[in-house]
């Protein structure tokens, strides 16, 4: 087993590449291509912390920050601190454009879900157990987390979402491990050809997934297939698409620090 090693070298974005968020969609010469090559976002990384917004502020169109490397079987730790609200997240064993693969959320948004999983084009299952929102003061500003009441939600939990998962903890058990407005740790666990994986969030175990047991309903083998077994790792900037800026806000950014990871 190897030892933990950086992901980020000091404060350069060297061995990473950008790429317009959904950039699959669109066909090569066409406007919305040519469009989405012209926001590819803003990553900069200063002092140890990598920043991720939209460019220009409001745009609504994301990007992706993902590493050249490949990793197969690891265990990986990042720090994560993103505004609210701000969509993002993990993809891990991602193809070279960050856009497919399994993502491991951070969707710090109404309605969004924290620490659970998403396989986006591998299937689009969406593994979670419950939803977040905050409390507003009387300006609109976000003051704390919350979780969500079912009855406002955007996006029911049905009964397939937290029945992918083979662990989980309750709505009410997450939010003693949440800090709000601050840094929160995140360690994922990832093996297996068609992956075990397993997240932690401030040392404690929040979800695991075994796509070797979830249904074809849900799970696309052979679009995994073609992603193999080994794959990037990559850093989310989301478009804002029909939620508008309750998923991006105008000047939203979201951080991250101390990305290191050991093979497996």
């Amino acid at each position: 087993m190897s030892e933990f090693r950086p992901l980020l070298k000091d404060n350069s974005l060297e061995g990473w590449k950008i790429y317009p968020r959904g950039i699959l969609r669109y066909k090569e010469g066409t406007p919305e291509y040519e469009n989405a090559w012209a926001h590819k976002g803003q990553w900069t990384i200063r002092d140890g912390v990598l920043e991720g917004r939209q460019d220009p502020p409001g745009c609504g169109l994301g990007s992706y920050l993902v590493s050249e490397e490949t990793f197969e079987n690891f265990e990986l730790i990042y720090e994560a601190k993103p505004d609210w609200p701000a969509d993002t997240g993990v993809y891990i064993r991602a193809d070279e454009t960050g856009t497919c693969g399994y993502q491991i959320l951070l969707d710090h948004r109404k309605s969004g879900s924290i620490g659970g999983f998403y396989g986006n084009a591998i299937g689009g299952f969406h593994a979670i157990n419950w939803n977040v929102d905050a409390d507003l003061d009387e300006d609109g500003n976000a003051i704390a987390i919350k979780i969500e009441d079912p009855a406002t939600t955007l996006e029911p939990i049905t009964p397939d979402k937290p029945a992918m998962l083979s662990y989980k903890i309750t709505g009410e058990e997450f939010m003693k491990v949440w800090k709000w407005q601050d840094w929160n740790e995140f360690r994922v666990v990832c093996e297996g050809r068609y992956p075990k994986i397993t997240t932690y969030i401030n040392g404690v175990k929040i979800a695991a997934i075994d796509m070797e047991t979830v249904d074809a309903a849900h799970f696309n083998r052979e679009a995994a297939d073609r992603l193999g077994t080994r794959g990037h790792i990559s850093l989310e900037v989301h478009d804002n698409d029909r939620m508008g800026e309750a998923r991006w806000g105008k000047n939203a950014a979201t951080r991250f620090r101390n990305i290191r990871i050991r093979e497996l």
